[in-house]
């Protein structure tokens, strides 16, 4: 499937070219005063012998101008993610957008039920198969916790389970050296080998800095082993403005810059050349009662600025969108998410996460929001793709040919553009009132609701071939629910 768009005019840009220079020098000005902490104090000798200004008083590493650019031009500005079929390769850098969802929180909504309940193994198989279903989502983020598994086989199940159920990219955060040693294992005897792996990563990992201006030596350690086996990474940093940033946009804008750039620079220093999304989730706080807030429309506003910011340095961008603060699948999920998601996209952003099925601040999923998504990424990406305008499509001699009076419904020029030219929705209600009521009255999300359940189905079974089941076993004795 190809990608949505081909964003050689990128159609939002709230940073005027002024703003865009002003909040990367003050980036800068905090990189090189301010610096970054490392909790742990480990790797400062490393990142000294490399040039960087390190005061281990303080365990901080200093940006000086000239070797931040110095790091930063080792990153590249362009690579694939890979997928495990080559049917949905994601490649970054190249103006391109792909959508997927968001991951790793604690509390799903059962539809059945009407209430929220923890997030079990299973939902991190079915949330897999939904995304390999959707045509419009085009990577997969470890979704949810499980709160069936013991934390020592976190990674390890989650990634296995996975894999066993999407074929797309994967991307999971590793909060310590033994997750992602386990994921690399796995993945490897998937790919059929280290250097395979290698060759064709078709997983990421996710780790984050901690605002404001830290990074634990854990998240190093993750990175150095992940970047040095060939794995991609970004250390997406979340500033929440008012809270763990400053009250205004402009200046957590520009502390979330510096924290990404050093995050970046850092990963050079241990891997050059390391593939390296420059990570930006920044949100606020609704101050008036300080409750955190992803659905804002300023969260959107930050995140599109964070597209040009990263731009500017020629790095691909893991952004977010798709937010909400609403409960359940209802209007208010639908205009938070559709506002978030295409302000994001227009700035040409390549790689956005929480895109699909995250709702409550995205402290919960809903499979049922994962397919009503789907569906309005699918609505977006048509509006992305632009109007097609050459002599075929404007049909002079077929408008001259039908003539006054006449219609276009049997005509081969119709016939031959009308799956190309329209994007047609699985769920919306597209009949008159009678119809309607003769079919039931369905609504999108009595309809998502049969979707889930006929893809859950279809999914069940998994998609891993039971000999590599059986090697996967054996090089995880100790794990039974693989």
């Amino acid at each position: 499937m190809a990608p949505y768009m081909d964003m050689r005019s990128r159609l939002f840009s709230p940073l005027t070219p002024e703003a865009l220079r002003e909040i990367d020098g003050a980036a800068r000005q905090i990189l090189e005063r301010v610096g970054i902490k490392i909790l742990g104090g480990a790797f400062l000798d490393k990142f000294k012998a490399a040039g960087a200004s390190v005061d281990n008083d303080v365990h901080t590493v200093r940006f000086d101008g000239g070797w931040l650019d110095e790091m930063l031009a080792r990153a590249p500005s362009s690579f694939t993610l890979f997928s495990r079929d080559g049917r949905n390769d994601l490649r970054l850098g190249e103006e391109n957008v792909y959508f997927g969802n968001g991951g790793r929180v604690f509390r799903i909504l059962d539809m059945g039920t009407g209430g929220y309940r923890l997030t079990r193994l299973r939902d991190v198989a079915n949330t897999a198969t939904l995304v390999d279903h959707l045509d419009h989502l085009r990577f997969y983020i470890v979704a949810c916790q499980a709160h069936d598994i013991k934390p020592v086989n976190y990674h390890l199940l989650d990634f296995y389970y996975s894999f066993n159920h999407t074929t797309k990219h994967v991307m999971g955060g590793c909060t310590d050296l033994r997750g992602a040693k386990q994921m690399w294992k796995l993945a490897s005897i998937i790919a059929g080998g280290a250097d395979k792996l290698r060759e064709r990563p078709f997983v990421s990992v996710i780790t984050n800095p901690i605002c404001p201006l830290s990074i634990d030596s854990n998240t190093l350690e993750v990175l150095k082993f992940c970047t040095s086996k060939g794995i991609p990474v970004t250390c997406a940093t979340v500033p929440i403005a008012g809270a763990t940033s400053p009250g205004t946009l402009a200046g957590t804008l520009a502390q979330m810059h510096a924290e990404a750039l050093a995050a970046v620079a850092m990963t050079q220093v241990l891997t050059p050349g390391a593939k390296v999304l420059y990570g930006a989730v920044p949100t606020i706080m609704d101050l008036r009662k300080m409750d955190f807030t992803m659905g804002s429309v300023e969260m959107a506003m930050m995140n599109a600025a964070a597209v040009q910011l990263a731009k500017l340095h020629n790095l691909p961008i893991y952004s977010s969108g798709g937010v909400t603060e609403a409960k359940r699948p209802d209007i208010q999920a639908g205009f938070e998410k559709t506002v978030s998601n295409l302000t994001v996209a227009m700035a040409g952003a390549d790689y956005i996460h929480l895109a699909a099925g995250m709702i409550d601040s995205a402290n919960s999923i809903s499979y049922e929001q994962y397919v009503i998504d789907n569906e309005t990424i699918g609505m977006i990406g048509r509006l992305l793709k632009g109007i097609n305008v050459n002599a075929g499509a404007i049909a002079v001699d077929v408008i001259e040919s039908v003539g006054p009076g006449g219609n276009f419904v049997t005509e081969d020029h119709t016939i031959d553009h009308m799956m190309d030219e329209f994007f047609y929705p699985e769920l919306s209600v597209r009949c008159n009132f009678d119809v309607w009521e003769e079919k039931g009255r369905p609504d999108m999300l009595s309809r998502a609701k049969a979707k889930v359940q006929e893809i859950l189905w279809e999914g069940e079974e998994g998609l891993l071939a039971h000999d590599l089941i059986e090697e996967i076993q054996k090089a995880f004795p100790g794990s039974r629910s693989i």
